[in-house]
């Protein structure tokens, strides 16, 4: 491409097609500089002169006026320092301070769900019920067993007492007593032994019978009932949501900030003098009771440069959950701060989006105004199709800077609400 070419192309599209209705001369010029019999020397001097004599020609005479941005002008007050509170926001995941994972202790057949998901739960409610019909069966036995012991120790104590008297007569050896006497001692410990069976088996009995560990709520089931269980399988996790955690995350900086501010690099002193916290939903909602930062690890994360810390809030109605994430404010203390009002800032954000409403709308019609004209003279064969695409394009970027403004305007308004006191409560 030729020199001539690209700043003839770079000329039309900053001229932003105000002179339209000089492109039959624009068309003259292009190729009066294309001609082969004008020298290059020439061809500079005739593009310049034609260029300038274009743009005197398009703002004098194409009758088309591009709106003037407009100068805002502003109300001014007086600030002052003073003493403020700034809640400072971390991002935070709710996690219930018992919450528990419920898994078998013995190996068998799941014959019984008594819970479903979501549901409230009272410490030892009956969870679930794992096939008992093996585990009776070692009860029996061990309770067999315990009573063939039983008797085998009443026999040998029999026996002792009987060699014992007969020994004081000097009737029988000693060595016949004391091998009653052991006889007695070992049928004593054979009875010890069957009553751990016995009460080892009752322990499997009971294990088949699977209760809540703690006043909860009921997490995910994953099983179904018929399913073969053992104590590798997770079968729920019960939530214990009176007392909710809020995990979140201190940047080396605030911890920094509020040592230098006082507060002592103890963590125990630290936690006393913390203030209150507030939850807040994702949906903006604020939970209604305040809470308190409760622990801290006392470790930086070398990878993220953080300190891991919970804040406690009570859920007395239950509707925490564990899982939930939201923002967690911690109020923090400013002193001799400058302070905006936030009602004039957002006043002045729309008194300025309204000015350029007016500019951005008249620059979009001028525009569109201009791409129709740019089509007719295509049609006419006075203006290529690159010129059509070029003002297409200048059309849209300024739709898209009209859109722009009325995001921005739509914000301040919503801005300007909310600091005049509006909201969801």
């Amino acid at each position: 491409m030729l020199k001539s070419d690209i700043l003839l192309d770079v000329f039309f599209s900053f001229s932003l097609y105000d002179f339209l209705a000089a492109s039959a001369f624009y068309k003259e010029m292009y190729n009066l500089l294309k001609h082969k019999s004008i020298n290059m020397k020439e061809k500079n001097v005739t593009m310049w002169g034609c260029a300038l004599g274009a743009m005197v020609l398009c703002l004098t005479a194409c009758g088309i006026d591009m709106p003037k941005e407009v100068h805002s002008s502003f109300e001014t007050m007086t600030v002052e320092t003073q003493d403020i509170t700034v809640p400072v926001k971390f991002s935070a995941k709710l996690k219930g301070q018992a919450d528990v994972t419920i898994t078998p202790q013995v190996s068998g057949q799941l014959t019984q769900i008594c819970v479903s998901e979501g549901q409230q739960v009272n410490k030892g409610q009956t969870l679930f019920v794992i096939d008992q019909r093996n585990a009776k069966l070692e009860l029996e036995v061990a309770q067999a067993n315990l009573q063939a012991a039983l008797a085998q120790e009443t026999s040998a104590k029999l026996e002792y007492e009987s060699n014992k008297n007969l020994f004081e007569k000097k009737i029988v050896s000693s060595y016949m007593l004391e091998n009653s006497q052991n006889s007695y001692l070992q049928a004593q410990a054979s009875v010890a032994q069957a009553r751990a069976s016995v009460d080892r088996a009752k322990v499997n009995l009971g294990f088949c019978t699977i209760t809540a560990p703690v006043t909860g709520v009921i997490g995910e089931i994953p099983v179904r009932t018929g399913d073969q269980v053992s104590p590798a399988s997770q079968l729920t996790i019960v939530s214990g949501n009176t007392m909710m955690d809020a995990e979140f995350s201190l940047t080396e900086s605030i911890i920094e900030q509020a040592v230098a501010q006082g507060f002592s690099p103890k963590v125990e002193e630290a936690l006393k003098h913390f203030p209150e916290v507030t939850f807040v939903m994702k949906n903006g909602t604020e939970y209604k009771h305040k809470g308190r930062i409760s622990s801290i690890t006392g470790m930086v994360n070398a990878t993220t440069g953080t300190i891991a810390c919970k804040a406690t809030f009570p859920n007395p109605e239950g509707s925490l959950y564990s899982g939930i994430q939201g923002t967690l404010v911690l109020p923090a203390d400013k002193k001799d701060v400058i302070v905006i009002p936030q009602v004039a800032e957002a006043l002045a954000d729309c008194q300025s989006t309204a000015e350029k409403f007016q500019y951005f709308r008249r620059q979009v019609e001028v525009l569109n105004d201009a791409y129709i004209g740019t089509h007719e003279l295509m049609d006419n064969g006075k203006a290529n199709y690159l010129e059509v695409l070029t003002a297409q394009e200048t059309l849209l970027n300024a739709q898209l800077s009209e859109a722009m403004n009325m995001y921005s305007a739509a914000q301040a308004v919503i801005s300007l609400y909310i600091a005049l006191g509006g909201g969801t409560k």
